[in-house]
């Protein structure tokens, strides 16, 4: 996940309690969108 959105590891432990609140949200948010893609993808397979 840090490769999609281009972060390393020392710049995550280097971010301020704010910024890492926010990487949090968009990961959170963008694990939903994959999971919500999969389940789209194998219920059009089962149809």
């Amino acid at each position: 996940m840090m490769q999609h959105h281009g972060y390393s590891l020392n710049e995550l432990e280097g971010m301020i309690p704010w910024e890492r609140e926010i990487y949090i949200g968009l990961l959170i948010q963008y694990l939903k969108e994959k999971e919500e893609k999969r389940k789209q993808q194998e219920a059009n397979r089962n149809s």
